[in-house]
C-alpha cells in the first residue's frame, strides 16, 4: 500500500483492526495524606482521599491503539473473580470489546495497587499469578484465539508478554504460524521468560536491558555495531525479519539480517518515561499494518515513544501531536510506503 503522504497514511489507521494477545492487568491508585506515624511499627499511616482503577499491562497497549484510530481486539486470561468483573467494566468504559478475554476458573486477575502520597510513590503491592497457564486453559485460550483470527478480520498482531503466564510457547506457535499462513504482520514486545520462543515473527522489539539479559551480552548502549551483532543472532537463530531496540536517551535502532539504522532521540523534557514502550510497539503494529515500511515505522515510533515521556503518568498517544511532529521530522518522498 502506497500514499501521498503522511497523513493519508494515519488515516488508514482508522480501518485497521490489531489483535493484542498478552497478560492484562488493574493498575490500582490509591492517593492519600501521611499526617502520623503508626504506633504499631515505625511506618506511615495514610489517610485514603481518592481510589482509582485503571487498565494496565496488555490493556494499555490496546488504549495506545484505540488512540491511534485503529479497533483493538485485547486477548488475555483473566480470573472469574471480582476484578476480572472490574476488568470487564473498564474496557466497556474505554468502548473496547471484550470478545478477546477469556476468563477462567483456575487463574486471578492481576492488580498492581500503587499507594501515593503528597506526589511520592509509597508502596506498591502486587496481586497476581505468574505461573504459566494450565494445559487445559492454554489449549482453551489458544482455540479462542485462533477462532478470532477465523472469524474477525486482523490486520496486526502484537504479543505483549508481562511474564505473567498469558503467553505460553504453544500460545506462540500456534498464533505465528496461523498469522504466516494468513499473511498477517507479528510483532513482539518481549519479557525474559519467553524470549527466545519467539521464532518466525515479523518484528521483536525489546529494550537495550532485555536485548543484553536476553542473549547475556555485556555491550555499550552507545556501541551500534555490537548492537547490530546481538541482533543479526535473533534474525538468523529465531528467523526475525525486524529487530526493534529501543534505547531510552539514545533513540531507536532497527535492523534487518543485512543492514541497521539508529534513530537518535529528540531533545526533550522528560517527564515520566511509565507506558513509553507500550507507545513504541502500538505505533510501530499500526504501520507495519497499514504496509509503512520499517525504517519509517521506527522514525515514527520513536517520535511517539519520547512524546509521551514528556507528560505525566502512564498515557497514550496523541495522534494529531504525533503527526505534527512527524512532518517536520520524517524526511521521506512521496508517495510513500
Amino acid at each position: 500500500m502506497s500514499f501521498k503522504n503522511l497523513k493519508d497514511a494515519f488515516y488508514a489507521f482508522n480501518d485497521l483492526r490489531i489483535l493484542i494477545i498478552g497478560d492484562a492487568m488493574i493498575d490500582s491508585y490509591l492517593w492519600g495524606d501521611v499526617e502520623r506515624i503508626s504506633p504499631e511499627a515505625p511506618v506511615p499511616v495514610v489517610s485514603r482521599t481518592e481510589k482509582e482503577s485503571r487498565l494496565g499491562g496488555a490493556a494499555n497497549v490496546a488504549i495506545n491503539i484505540k488512540a491511534l484510530g485503529a479497533q483493538p481486539i485485547l486477548a488475555s486470561v483473566i480470573g472469574n473473580d471480582d476484578r476480572g468483573h472490574l476488568f470487564k467494566q473498564l474496557l466497556t468504559k474505554r468502548q473496547m470489546t471484550k470478545q478477546g478475554i477469556f476468563e477462567s476458573n483456575s487463574r486471578v486477575t492481576t492488580i498492581k495497587t500503587r499507594i501515593i502520597s503528597n506526589h511520592q510513590h509509597l508502596l506498591r503491592v502486587d496481586e497476581e499469578e505468574n505461573e504459566p497457564l494450565d494445559k487445559e486453559t492454554e489449549t482453551a485460550f489458544l482455540n479462542h484465539l485462533l477462532y478470532t483470527l477465523d472469524h474477525e478480520k486482523v490486520d496486526a498482531i502484537i504479543f505483549e508478554d508481562y511474564d505473567k503466564g498469558a503467553i505460553t510457547p504453544v500460545i506462540i506457535e500456534g498464533i505465528v504460524n496461523e498469522a504466516n499462513k494468513k499473511g498477517i504482520p507479528t510483532l513482539v514486545d518481549p519479557k525474559k521468560r519467553n524470549y527466545n520462543h519467539y521464532k518466525n515473527v515479523t518484528l521483536f522489539k525489546p529494550n537495550f536491558k532485555e536485548l543484553v539479559q536476553g542473549q547475556n551480552l555485556t555491550i555499550n548502549k552507545k556501541d551500534n555495531e555490537k548492537i547490530f551483532l546481538a541482533t543479526q543472532l535473533m534474525h538468523k537463530e529465531q528467523n526475525i525479519e525486524w529487530m526493534m531496540v529501543t534505547l531510552s536517551e539514545h533513540g531507536v535502532f532497527i535492523s534487518n539480517k543485512d543492514t541497521y539504522k539508529q534513530t537518535p532521540a529528540r531533545i526533550r523534557d522528560i517527564s515520566d518515561v511509565s507506558g513509553a514502550g507500550d507507545t513504541v510497539i502500538s505505533i510501530a503494529g499500526a504501520c507495519l499494518a497499514v504496509g509503512l515500511s520499517p525504517w519509517i515505522t521506527a522514525e515514527l515510533a520513536n517520535i511517539g515513544g519520547g512524546q509521551v515521556c514528556e507528560r505525566a503518568g502512564v498515557v497514550p498517544v496523541d495522534k494529531e501531536k504525533l503527526l505534527e511532529e512527524a512532518y517536520e521530522a520524517v524526511k521521506i518522498e512521496s508517495p510513500i510506503q
